[in-house]
């Protein structure tokens, strides 16, 4: 079987220079990095534009480790949107390293339906996490530093809220005790670290519109409390102003392209199922300027990343797909209906139909926000057409569109179909309407979303998420989103349940204030914001080779 590297060797990217003059940017506003990838300056904004600007989301049903191909499809449409001489562009999310080398392996999606250079993409890319990741541990250096020296704010160090952050999956680090070894060393005290991808840095950047506010996000972030129980802000600390030249070029949108030269942006990378889940506003909005057709997705199943898209980024950024495209697969709904992970490849019809029920609550869940959804069959070689058809005709009966694709195996040819559903379907969407108001109490909200779009019957606070809600009233801030963390396997927050769970309560253990970024993070079940390596981390299988290439990072 070729791999993903393979099939990439096959194709040369074109000159970045070529992909920015087809999306009519001026080459003052590009800087290149290398031949192939370039950063475009924020005053490409600026720019008259002639462009329609329609926006096209892409999510799925309830992930599984069969993989349903969300990202491959979606670059797999633009790349049909291209085949059928449209002016589009990509807006997607940069993928972070820690599950590059743990379980779920790359995201430039696979085929000949992938964004290039994969490699680089995938690992160092242009260094925006890491000066997310920079910017973020300066400000825990300065807080520490600042009880050190006299502690002038008053900081409570049994209070700092603010944790470390790298981009890798480490579970050792989610609790840790610093400033062990003496005076010299700094006030003893417990801290943690989460996943870069999880910092409340990396969604500032994506919901920021510009640098005035992403500064104002950084001054209002919440670090802390004095002995007194006030709230401190990073601004007090004086090193916002810095975390801010260290964010200069990351704040920048990158720009790439897929095999068929159609153009990517990729920017921001915060996971959906314990951030927001989707690449940065500034980067959909280059997107929407620059082509008639802007494609991009949001994180894990519909419930997790487009329900954090509609009722966090869209409220933020005052947008409004015009167009759903709900991603699954065969063996995804075999899954669902019961099956084990390694008994997918054989035909089981009654397996299919079982699972159903999943996909049948994200359709509803689309509609919820008042969109027609295009279901879109992403087919693998050992798909039978009589398991098809029971999808099709599930879709058939709801009244929604349906397109089956061959992106992987044949790149935009294959996804050509699912380009012409998805703009007959525009035509059938209404304004969204959000799951729930900013002036509903913080509780309600959560009733509403986990009623709305996981089908619970009812939400249980522990002690601490009491205390929690407690603390947001005080501070005023119960007008903020939310921005629930998850487990993404499952509609519930049981990761166990497949399908389409019944008769279940969600378990709200903590809500984490994130001021800047402006939600409040909701953790239910036992997610962690910092994952860890499964016992075969992908890591294994990567080599660098003689000659230059990377194998195994797939």
């Amino acid at each position: 079987m070729t791999t993903d590297v393979e099939i990439a060797q096959q194709f040369t990217p074109r000159p970045i220079q070529e992909i920015s003059d087809k999306l009519g940017i001026s080459q003052d506003h590009i800087l290149p990095y290398g031949r192939d990838i370039a950063k475009v300056d924020l005053n490409a904004l600026k720019t008259k534009s002639t462009k329609k600007g329609r926006l096209i989301l892409v999510s799925a049903t309830t992930p599984t480790p069969s993989g349903e191909g969300k990202t491959t499809t979606t670059i797999g449409l633009a790349q049909a949107f291209t085949q059928l001489n449209e002016s589009v562009c990509m807006a997607l999310r940069e993928p972070s390293l820690g599950p590059c080398l743990g379980m779920k392996g790359g995201a430039t999606g696979g085929g000949y339906s992938q964004i290039i250079p994969g490699d680089r993409i995938n690992l160092h890319f242009t260094g925006d996490f890491h000066a997310i990741t920079t910017a973020n541990n300066l400000l825990s250096a300065a807080i520490d530093n600042h009880i050190y020296q006299g502690n002038t704010l008053d900081i409570d160090p049994r209070q700092i809220v603010w944790r470390r952050v790298m981009d890798m999956n480490d579970r050792s680090l989610r609790k840790i005790v610093l400033g062990l070894g003496g005076k010299m060393q700094g006030i003893p005290r417990e801290g943690g670290f989460d996943i870069t991808a999880a910092s409340e840095v990396m969604a500032m950047l994506c919901l920021a519109n510009d640098a005035d506010d992403l500064l104002t996000r950084l001054n209002r972030t919440l670090i802390g409390y004095t002995y007194e129980g006030k709230p401190v802000h990073a601004k007090a600390l004086g090193v916002t102003g810095a975390m801010m030249a260290l964010l200069r070029d990351a704040l920048q949108p990158n720009l790439v392209q897929s095999f068929e030269g159609t153009p990517a942006f990729v920017h921001g990378g915060p996971f959906a199922n314990i951030a927001h889940g989707c690449n940065s506003i500034i980067a959909t909005r280059m997107a929407l300027h620059h082509a008639d057709w802007a494609i991009t997705e949001a994180g894990f199943g519909f419930d997790l990343g487009a329900e954090k898209f509609f009722d966090i980024k869209c409220r933020i950024a005052d947008l409004d797909p015009d167009a759903v495209v709900l991603v699954t697969t065969v063996r995804a709904l075999k899954m669902h209906g019961g099956k084990d992970k390694k008994d997918l490849v054989a035909e089981d019809r009654a397996a299919v139909k079982q699972g159903l029920e999943n996909l049948d609550k994200h359709i509803e869940s689309v509609q919820i926000f008042n969109k027609h959804p295009v279901v879109a069959l992403n087919r693998f070689a050992t798909d039978t057409d009589e398991e098809i058809a029971i999808i099709r005709d599930r879709c058939i009966d709801l009244g929604v569109s349906f397109a089956e694709t061959t992106h992987h195996a044949d790149g935009g040819k294959g996804a050509i179909a699912l380009a012409k559903a998805v703009i007959a379907s525009v035509d059938k969407s209404k304004p969204f309407t959000p799951l729930y108001s900013l002036d509903m109490s913080v509780v309600d909200k959560i009733k509403a979303v986990s009623r709305a779009m996981y089908g619970a019957n009812d939400v249980a606070f522990s002690k601490e998420a009491e205390k929690d809600l407690q603390h947001v009233e005080q501070l005023g801030l119960t007008h903020l989103p939310i921005c629930i963390a998850k487990a993404p396997s499952s509609l519930s927050d049981d990761p166990v349940l497949h399908g389409r769970p019944r008769d279940f309560s969600v378990t709200v253990r903590a809500i984490q204030i994130n001021a800047g970024a402006g939600f409040l993070v909701v953790l239910t079940g036992n997610i962690m914001r910092m994952p860890g390596l499964p016992k075969k981390p992908a890591a294994n299988n990567i080599k660098l080779l003689a000659n230059g290439v990377i194998e195994g990072l797939e």
